[in-house]
Order: C-alpha cells, then sequence, then structure tokens
C-alpha cells in the first residue's frame, strides 16, 4: 500500500452506518479534521529519567491521555523520539506508551538526530503504512481528501545536532511532486530550517524543491523546542513545542491541537508546562 489513506471526519460529517455494513461518510466543502502533533517527546528506556526538571515519560502519559480525549483522525510525532541515542530500550519504552493511541487511530512517526533508524525500525517495523521505498531513509506519505502528508527523514547519524535530507531523497519529493494532485500539502521534518550549524543543512535547496509546488502549504518541523509560526514566499513554517522538555523557561512544553480544512488551519497549542501562558490560544493560517 503506497499511501495511508485516512477518511475525512469533522462536525459537518454525516456517517451512516448498518449492521456488517461499511461506514458511508459525506462531507461539506467546509468539512474539517483534527490532527495531534507533537514534537521531541525524548522517551527514555527508564521512566525516571529527567532532564529539567521534566520526566518525559510523564510528559507523554500526560499527551497521550489529552490526544485521546481530543479524539482526533490521527497523530504524528515530529522526531526525536528516543531521548538521546535511539536504543533499543527507547522505543520500547515507547511503543508501550503510544500503544493505547496506536490502537485507536493512525499515527505516523518521523526521525529527529537523537534517533536511531535501524533501532526504531526494529521496534516499528518497516512496513508501516504509507512508507515510502527510499534507501537508508524513512519516508511516509498520508494521504485523505482534505491534506495530504509527507513525512522526510532529516536523520544523519544519532546524537548528532545537524540534519540532512541527501540528494535522494530530495530527488524522490521534486519528482513525486511533479505528478502530485493539487490536495493541500504539508511537509514534516525535524530539524529547523534557519541557517545555523545545527539545523537543516539542506534546508535552502527543500526550498528550491517546494517553492513552485503551489500544493505545498506548510513545513511543519521540531528540533528547536520552540513554539511559533513564520511564512517563506507563501510557505508557512510551523516550529512545534517538544514534549519531553523545553530548553527555557520561555517556551512552553506540549502538543497541538490542529484543526485543518482545504483553505487553511487552525493550530491551538495544549501547553502543560512550561511558560503556559499561551494555552489554549489558536492560530489560524490560510493556505496560499
Amino acid at each position: 500500500m503506497p499511501y495511508l489513506t485516512l477518511p475525512p471526519l469533522s462536525r459537518r460529517v454525516f456517517a451512516a452506518t448498518f449492521a456488517g455494513a461499511a461506514v458511508t461518510l459525506l462531507h461539506s466543502a467546509n468539512a474539517e479534521m483534527r490532527w495531534a502533533l507533537l514534537s521531541d517527546t525524548h522517551i527514555p528506556a527508564d521512566p525516571n529519567d529527567a532532564y529539567r526538571g521534566f520526566k518525559p515519560t510523564d510528559n507523554l502519559k500526560k499527551v497521550a491521555a489529552e490526544v485521546a480525549a481530543a479524539k482526533p483522525e490521527g497523530a504524528l510525532i515530529c522526531g526525536d523520539l528516543a531521548r538521546l541515542q535511539g536504543l533499543s530500550g527507547d522505543y520500547e519504552h515507547l511503543k508501550s506508551l503510544l500503544a493505547p493511541l496506536s490502537g485507536a487511530i493512525p499515527m505516523a512517526l518521523a526521525l529527529g538526530n537523537h534517533d536511531d533508524r535501524k533501532n526504531f525500525l526494529a521496534a516499528f517495523g518497516t512496513s508501516q503504512p504509507g512508507a515510502q521505498t527510499i534507501p537508508h531513509r524513512h519516508v511516509l506519505i498520508i494521504e485523505n481528501p482534505l491534506a495530504r502528508f509527507i513525512v522526510l527523514d532529516s536523520l544523519i547519524e544519532p546524537n548528532s545536532v545537524p540534519g540532512f535530507l541527501g540528494k535522494a531523497q530530495r530527488t524522490w519529493l521534486a519528482n513525486y511532486l511533479q505528478t502530485a494532485s493539487d490536495l493541500p500539502t504539508l511537509v514534516f521534518v525535524h530539524h529547523t530550517l534557519d541557517d545555523n550549524d545545527g539545523s537543516l543543512l539542506d534546508a535552502p535547496r527543500l526550498f528550491d524543491i517546494i517553492k513552485d509546488h503551489r500544493q505545498v502549504k506548510a513545513i511543519v518541523y521540531g528540533h528547536s523546542h520552540h513554539y511559533g509560526y513564520e511564512t517563506w514566499q507563501g510557505i508557512h513554517l510551523i516550529n512545534l513545542p517538544a514534549v519531553g522538555y523545553n530548553f527555557n523557561d520561555r517556551e512552553p512544553v506540549g502538543w497541538v491541537d490542529a484543526i485543518l480544512r482545504r483553505d487553511g488551519g487552525t493550530f491551538t497549542l495544549r501547553a502543560f508546562g512550561g511558560n503556559t501562558e499561551a494555552n489554549g490560544k489558536s492560530t489560524s493560517l490560510t493556505w496560499r
């Protein structure tokens, strides 16, 4: 199966079911889709591991409960799944923490610089829904009638700060977008997009690829443990907060509750730690 294909659900969706029959979904032009967007969970094998006064295990338990209560259509974690080096025990622990969610809704997991591709795939499997065939990369495509997610892999090696997509992945992305439909597309990658030494080293080439493909509406990323929004040539740049811990007291610890439509989205911060001043505040974006 080349894509993970999801049905749209919304407040305006009518579903009729009969015993033994399939669900029929009808959606209007104003249909909405809800996804939970997380990043930088940093789950260790040891549940008592702490950093800056935060316990990533306890934080993810709290987020998982909040996400379950929100009843989204799916959830995505934008990299740095593991604590530091992507150890096998980290992923086994992460898998157990996510089990209540992954058994109920689709989940997509990106890789960051604190992950280990081999250990991750050993725990979660190589044939995940939506997985693309790109050597030594974990790339996903998630499609539904309201939006498309392209999940890229910027991991160079475990516990090395910078990120890099590489030529093979960039070539795949350019070729894919050439023939992709005009379905609104969000690109997910772990690393930040500026010119710092620890950011995505080939970010300029990523921008060159996507700038003329009008279906690409946003890039969503983590890595910085910062929460914020910017734009570049009409493309929204969404920096997700960290679930595991923040790097300074000015930043929230939490996740983003995203309501997506064909013409844009509303992104609400769900902060439970760090700076919670903006908890519950929403940012509305209109797609180019």
